[in-house]
């Protein structure tokens, strides 16, 4: 029986780089690659819950990792070929009471 093991998933950090004519912040985008992140299809209970609290559709919920300290919320991700974008709260749970890898649960919707 093998390992259970994630994918290599490329984040996309938003940092402060000014503002623009009209005082809006404007954004840097860096890619980052995050390994071992686990990729599921979105439950069929996710998709309808994610619909109803945010009006969107789950496709994946992604694994994140133990240790891993990057912003998750709101943000461009890549996988797959394609561009996805995180939404909502995402879960986490306590490092040392979960025996696997990873802590925390983000939901990802089609981007671009």
């Amino acid at each position: 029986m093998g390992r259970i093991k994630g994918i290599t998933v490329t984040l996309y950090t938003r940092t402060a780089d000014g503002y623009d004519a009209f005082g809006a912040p404007v954004y840097k985008e860096t890619a980052v690659d995050v390994g071992n992140v686990l990729v599921a299809p979105s439950s069929d209970t996710d998709v309808v819950n994610a619909m109803q609290l945010y009006g969107k559709k789950a496709v994946y919920t992604l694994g994140i990792p133990k240790g891993d300290e990057h912003d998750w919320e709101d943000v461009a991700v890549g996988f797959f070929g394609k561009k996805w974008r995180t939404f909502g709260f995402g879960s986490e749970g306590i490092d040392g009471l979960i025996p696997l890898g990873w802590t925390k649960k983000v939901m990802v919707e089609r981007y671009g």
